[in-house]
This record gives structure tokens, sequence and C-alpha cells, in this order.
């Protein structure tokens, strides 16, 4: 029997642009999701059929690992699904990782590469982001060309990500989840429809992409105000090119008052948002107030971690 922890992340600056080559950065956060696989009679997932709609991205990384089986598989999660804190990519790796470990070794790099092709098969045009920052955790940053503590290059088609390490003091964020489900897929093809028609558009994804750079040299100098602030300006953009909804908006304005900035994190359309605050407790009380369920979570976690029992 192997399992495989991985955990959830949050998107921080540069979520939609990061599908263009922009820069994007996320982090590892405390919420994880446990593959467990183990030889079986037959293919079942939770005890039901792995054919089921809903374990479509579990098929999936049976598929992508040319893992032969039967096996039986187990998912135990703490991160809400279609809640942009990447509840997708956190089972995906977790399959993968649990299954190149019951056949004999795990490869971070290619486990990443295969739970990027997951996501891109599954969700039609995806980032590797988020599959990237539940193998390795603690932060990633994408960038257009290698730099220092480079990880791995993904590529697809013309559009390429280097993909690299970054060292963050710790944060606390709250992650306000609207309980709003909105499929990756559609609101990535939105973008993508928005920007082939519009010039201004297209300035917007390259102004997200900038905001990631100045996000992230903020966040190392531990300039609280500027990181808020960056946030807050890459919502508006992102509400700009249509992936806002008006639940995320509400749930922003009740952490304001105790937040340096927030903004949506992940795909949009419902999900989830993120306030950066030293006042967590308060924060999380305005968001549940509001009607959202309210996540106190701690950045820089460990990765993908596997063990064979």
């Amino acid at each position: 029997m192997a399992v495989c922890s991985s955990p959830g992340k949050v998107i921080l600056f540069g979520e939609h642009a990061v599908v263009f080559g922009e820069p994007a950065l996320a982090v590892a956060i405390d919420l994880r999701t446990e593959v467990t696989v183990a030889p079986a009679s037959e293919w079942s997932v939770d005890r039901g059929s792995i054919d089921d709609a809903h374990h479509k991205y579990v098929r999936m990384a049976v598929e992508a690992s040319g893992t032969k089986g039967p096996l039986r598989i187990a998912i135990k999660s703490g991160i809400p699904e279609s809640s942009g804190m990447g509840s997708s990519a956190a089972v995906t790796v977790a399959s993968l990782g649990a299954m190149h470990a019951i056949r004999g070794g795990v490869e971070p790099e290619m486990v990443a590469r295969e739970a990027f092709d997951v996501e891109h098969s599954v969700q039609g045009r995806a980032s590797p982001i988020d599959t990237s920052t539940s193998t390795h955790g603690h932060a990633v940053l994408v960038l257009k060309e290698r730099g220092s503590d480079f990880l791995w290059r993904m590529q697809r088609g013309e559009r390429q990500w280097y993909l690299h390490h970054r060292d963050i003091p710790p944060m606390t964020f709250v992650v306000g989840h609207t309980g709003v489900e909105a499929a990756t897929g559609p609101l990535v093809e939105r973008v993508k429809a928005n920007c082939e028609k519009s010039a201004k558009a297209r300035k917007m994804i390259a102004e997200v992409g900038q905001i990631t750079l100045d996000g992230i040299d903020a966040i190392q100098k531990k300039d609280w105000a500027t990181s808020g602030q960056l946030m807050d300006r890459n919502h508006k953009l992102l509400n700009a090119l249509g992936v806002g909804h008006d639940k995320l908006d509400e749930l922003i304005a009740a952490a304001k008052p105790f937040s340096y900035g927030a903004k949506l994190t992940g795909a949009g359309g419902g999900g989830s948002m993120i306030a950066l605050t030293d006042k967590p407790d308060e924060v999380a009380h305005a968001i549940e107030a509001a009607g959202g369920r309210a996540f106190k979570v701690l950045t820089g976690q460990r990765g993908m971690e596997v063990s064979i029992r």
C-alpha cells in the first residue's frame, strides 16, 4: 500500500495571466489531500466506480502514469472542491505520487509533468502553476525565462513556463470560500476569447504579469502594505477580464477593514478570495458574517510526501 499527500495552494498574483505565459506566484498552504492506493481485484475509488465522472482527475492520472492495476484508491481531502485552492491539482498529484510509489519510485519533476498533462486534458487550457506548487510545495514563481532556483520548464505548443522555487517570509492569509462552484475550463476560455478580440484585455494580462513581479519584491521585503495594494489592483483587473463574482466582492469588502489587501484566488467565477492580514480572527469572523466559509491558512508548506505501508 502506498500513501501520498499533497498540499493545496493559493495564487497570490497572476492567475489567468499565467496561462498566457506571464509571471505568477503561488504558495502551498496547510490544507492537504491524501491518496492511498493498494492492489485489488478490481478498480475502485472510495468504494465506487473509477469511471464515475466525479473521479475524472484520478482516472486520467492512472492513464498518465501508465499504471496497470487494478487498484483500490481512497481519497481524504481537506481542500474544498471548486474553491480556488487547488483541489484538483492536489488530488492529481497525490494520485500520481501514490501510484508511482507503489511501483517503486517517485520523481517530483515527472509527477509535476504528468499532473500538468492531466489538468490540461481535463480543463482544455491550463497552466502548470497549481500542479507544480502541489508537487514542490513552498512558493513557486512562474517566469518567462529561466532564473535562479529553477525547478523545471513546461511547454504546450508555443507557450512555455519556467518554474522556480522562491523563499518568502511566512504569511497569514484567510481564505473566504463563497460556496459558488465554477469550472476552471470555461473561465479560462472566456479570458482567452476576450484577449483574442481586445487589445485592452491583452494589456490587462500584461499588467497582471508585472504586478506579480512587483508583488514578489514587496513580499520578500515584508512590505505588507504594498503587497496588499497590489492584490487589490490584481483583483480589479481580474474583474475587468470577466472572471469575478458578486459574492467574491462581498467577501472581499467584508475582509478589507482588517486586511492589507484582498483578491480572488484561482479561476474565479465564484470559488474563493484571499486576504493578507495580521488579524486573522477578525477577518474570518467578517467573512463568515457575510455568508462565506473562512479558512485561516499558513503558507510555505511542504510539497508532495510519499510513504509505503
